[in-house]
């Protein structure tokens, strides 16, 4: 007890150490919990609309067993009954969810039947085919339209069924009508039934999830017959031979988590056993064990995903509470000396700081938990970096993984934090003084060239990268295939790269000094001075000041490069907003039965459409071409009219030499003109004015037309897939029939596609297809391995800013506790306040302006270096338009914005201390604090 009281009581002599530390151990714990959680809620998400379409139409969740009877001619009447009940009872709690629908079938082999002849003569030969079963929850299901519902067992060896209501029609049946139906017994030998229709119905609900797999078109060929006629009358006491029974199950998965995949997966993977065993023949004909096999390899791979973009940041929160708790231990040296010298050995001492750690671990894992929840929500409604939407809110919730992850991540904190006391722990008094003579020895990492062995490591990878070693996925197609070393190896880069600059930061102070020669102010002399002298006690804030900067702007350009990349693969795809494909009216060629002559609808009923900025005609279509009466193969011709074009399609400038206009308006200097992809005229030697002719149209009529342009790319054609040309689609037409085109819409910020679709009906326009590349983007975007690659980039670039400026604060409040004793014999000697401030402004001026620089510079290197291996998982033929890397101002400036809110901060600190100081209490014998 006296230990907690003296731990709590070190703790509140040392609140801000206390409090940074148990921030960061906070944070650590959220940040791990979060990207489970996140996980688990995506899976929500997802997953019953993909059960749904992966199962072709069936409920979610549904699970269909089936016994056939096979060759075997006995029933297992014991086997059926305990398959039977452990089905209905055992089996919806071994799966673990609610049941939205059940259904049972249990039926004789179909036979050919026909009504019975009466005494009256009265009979029929039309014959039907029908089977005789029991089905379950027909009683709550059906509505009698005749008759009654049928008894159990047999009457005068008549068995009584229902039938549905339209098969009475069909066959020209009655109520009350009795049946011939056949049936095999356990000996092979042939039984006829007496079967009498006593009732007819209609379902209640035909969607009822009941029938699902026996549906309406099952129940048309079927005599239902209740369950105690089933099992006791025609199995047990006929000894009939049974055909199939069946059981259907539509569960509700709706609030499936991640922990819930491994315990469902292995129950249905035990199913089939656990049937077979209890009934022979008994097969799982339809289960959803595949798809949760998918969606387990899914979440483990978007976890692991998460976490290795996750990992630089942890990492950093882990440096800042290693760093946090040295500063505050180089602070505590004499404390833990003089606790040696009274008698505590190294042992107790390490123990005594560990309990402390883990207090205030256990502290942070449960103030962890709201803070987790949060940043999962975030991440959910990330739509790139620094780029939030109020999207439906993804439901998330703790779970086993977050615990496990989120302890994991405390515990390594904990462990950074009582790390370094083990190196102070037994330490003496005298020790102690002696290690202060030594404070300026270069780090162990200077002494080992670690830098360099890291930067030689980082060469190695980029050399694989860029040598195809390392497999790559991503693009348009699969978001979630983003290869994690794109994102750890360029943060080992900065890493590397920001310790080799903090090796030439002395060297570049000492040449500085040199080349001034002592021709500096007082305050910028002793600036140089106290940094050459020091610097290895600014190492640490000044590398997570570099990290922090340079991931920040490496983690933007791959958000906003995944992003603008995907974005124009789509528009280049598509070429416009929307696309419509309409219907024309075609007359039949009275002597050519295979050619049709078109009649243009009226182009002039896109022209005022709601939503809709700008509309365009554009015809595609495939030609044979011929240079110089030289065949020169098949190639896509682009017919288009310049004016409506340039407003409705899309557009990359980079992609043209010159401006995109520039084309459309040599396009339109003559009627002739025609634009040629730079592959094909760089093939056949084609220059500006050069004669081309075209061959289109049914009957490859000759199209002859004048190059007055070479393009490298056009919106929506592929050059490596196919040459093409564009030309005016109006001089088309006046040399061939008329063919039918797409029409380009340009859609307003924000505009509905429905209200365009249904005025163009209204003008008599009947689309066929509408392509709206506005939707894919969204969908793109809503994706949860997108949004969660954005979400952690943005997430931790926030949290890394905030640790590097808990880092940044904490540094200057222990280093000004230090230096108070030199700096009151500044004051001393006759330095004003303001040059005392200048003086430490200017060490944070060299120090974290210079790392901002240092942080900046890498972060774009490592952009150019390794953003451009995103694109290396693209299919070969959608690499248009070329792949650019990004960098936005926005960003950019929240940088800055971010550092200097740090300086402001820092530089309060600053005065805040000095006004603080006093000579007569700086300036005394004893230690400094």
């Amino acid at each position: 007890m006296r230990i907690l009281v003296y731990l709590f009581l070190k703790m509140w002599q040392n609140r801000w150490f206390t409090i940074s530390t148990l921030l960061g151990l906070t944070v650590a714990a959220a940040f791990a919990m979060s990207i489970p959680m996140y996980a688990d809620g995506t899976l929500k998400r997802v997953v019953a609309n993909s059960l749904a379409e992966k199962t072709k139409g069936l409920p979610a969740g549904s699970l269909y067993m089936k016994f056939q009877s096979g060759a075997a001619k006995e029933t297992d009447l014991e086997g059926l009954a305990e398959a039977d009940r452990w089905i209905r009872e055992e089996l919806p709690g071994r799966i673990g969810f609610p049941t939205e629908a059940f259904s049972s079938r249990t039926a004789l082999p179909p036979s050919t039947v026909r009504k019975v002849q009466t005494a009256s003569g009265e009979g029929s030969a039309q014959l039907a085919r029908m089977e005789l079963a029991e089905q379950s929850g027909v009683e709550e299901k059906i509505e009698l339209k005749e008759g009654r519902m049928p008894r159990d067992g047999m009457k005068d060896g008549v068995v009584e069924a229902l039938v549905l209501h339209e098969t009475l029609s069909r066959y020209g049946w009655k109520v009350g009508d009795t049946l011939a139906y056949d049936a095999k017994d356990a000996d092979g030998k042939t039984r006829r039934l007496s079967v009498r229709l006593v009732g007819a119905y209609q379902l209640k609900d035909e969607t009822d999830l009941s029938w699902a797999i026996d549906g309406k078109e099952k129940l048309a060929d079927t005599l239902l017959v209740t369950r105690g006629t089933m099992k006791g009358a025609l199995l047990e006491d006929q000894r009939l031979a049974l055909d199939s029974a069946g059981w259907f199950y539509a569960f509700d998965l709706s609030e499936i988590r991640i922990g819930d995949l491994s315990s469902l997966i292995g129950q249905l993977s035990r199913l089939e056993i656990e049937l077979h065993r209890m009934l022979e023949n008994t097969k799982v004909n339809l289960s959803f064990l595949d798809m949760l096999h998918e969606f387990n390899r899914q979440s483990v791979l978007l976890q692991a995903m998460l976490f290795a973009l996750a990992a630089p940041v942890l990492a950093m929160v882990l440096y800042y509470v290693t760093l946090n708790a040295k500063q505050a231990l180089d602070r505590q040296k004499g404390d833990i000396s003089v606790l040696q010298s009274r008698g505590a050995s190294p042992r107790q001492i390490v123990a005594l700081y560990a309990i402390e750690a883990a207090i205030l671990g256990c502290v942070a894992l449960l103030a962890g938990l709201a803070l987790a929840w949060f940043m999962a929500k975030t991440i959910g409604s990330s739509s790139g970096f620094l780029s939030f939407v109020g999207r439906k809110s993804i439901p998330v919730g703790w779970n086993d993984a977050a615990w496990l992850f989120g302890g994991t991540a405390n515990l390594l904190a904990v462990v950074a934090t009582a790390m370094p006391i083990r190196a102070h722990a037994g330490t003496s008094v005298v020790e102690h003084a002696r290690s202060r003579a030594n404070s300026n020895r270069p780090p162990l990492w200077q002494r080992w060239y670690a830098d360099l062995a890291l930067l030689a490591a980082c060469a190695a990878g980029w050399y694989l990268l860029n040598a195809g070693r390392v497999p790559l996925a991503g693009g348009a197609d699969n978001e979630a295939g983003i290869q994690p070393i794109l994102f750890v190896l360029p943060a080992l880069f900065l890493f590397a790269a920001g310790l080799l600059c903090l090796r030439l930061f002395p060297l570049m102070l000492r040449a500085w000094s040199a080349v001034m020669n002592n021709r500096v102010p007082v305050t910028m002399y002793l600036t140089l001075t106290q940094l050459s002298r020091s610097a290895a006690t600014f190492y640490p804030l000044m590398i997570l000041m570099i990290l922090t900067i340079g991931l920040g702007v490496y983690n933007a350009s791959a958000a906003r490069t995944m992003d603008v990349n995907a974005n124009d693969r789509a528009l280049y795809q598509y070429g416009s907003d929307v696309v419509l494909k309409t219907a024309w009216e075609g007359v039949q060629d009275e002597n050519d039965a295979n050619k049709l002559y078109y009649n243009e609808p009226s182009f002039q009923a896109y022209r005022d459409l709601q939503g809709v900025e700008a509309a365009a005609r554009v015809l595609s279509a495939t030609g044979k071409a011929s240079v110089g009466g030289k065949a020169a193969g098949n190639v896509r011709l682009f017919g288009i009219d310049n004016t409506d074009f340039a407003g409705a399609a899309w557009f990359r400038e980079d992609l043209f030499p010159l401006h995109p206009y520039l084309y459309l308006d040599a396009l339109g200097q003559t009627e002739q003109a025609a634009l040629v992809s730079a592959a094909f005229a760089e093939r056949y030697g084609l220059q500006p004015g050069d004669p081309i002719r075209v061959g289109i149209g049914y009957g490859n009529e000759p199209l002859d037309l004048v190059v007055v342009a070479i393009v490298p790319f056009w919106p929506s054609l592929y050059p490596d897939e196919s040459p093409f040309l564009v030309a005016n689609l109006d001089y088309i037409y006046q040399q061939t029939e008329k063919m039918p085109y797409d029409v380009w819409l340009n859609m307003e910020d924000g505009a509905k596609l429905a209200p365009a679709l249904e005025m163009l009906a209204e003008r008599g326009i009947s689309v066929v297809q509408a392509d709206d590349v506005r939707g894919e983007l969204i969908d793109r975007r809503n994706h949860p391995a997108q949004g969660g690659v954005f979400g952690i980039l943005s997430l931790g670039f926030l949290i890394s800013l905030l640790i590097s400026l808990l880092g940044y604060l904490i540094f200057w409040f222990f280093a000004l506790s230090r230096r108070a004793v030199q700096l009151g014999i500044l004051r001393a000697m006759g330095l004003s306040r303001v040059q005392v401030t200048g003086m430490l402004l200017l060490e944070q001026l060299f120090t974290t302006g210079l790392s901002v620089a240092a942080g900046l510079g890498l972060g774009t290197l490592a952009s150019r270096l390794f953003l451009p291996f995103l694109q290396s998982g693209d299919q070969a033929a959608r690499q248009v338009p070329p792949f650019r890397i990004v960098f936005d101002s926005d960003d950019t400036m929240k940088l800055y914005a971010a550092t200097g809110i740090m300086l402001a901060a820092g530089a309060c600190l600053l005065v805040l201390q000095l006004r603080r100081l006093r000579i007569t209490q700086a300036v005394k014998l004893g230690e400094e604090r």
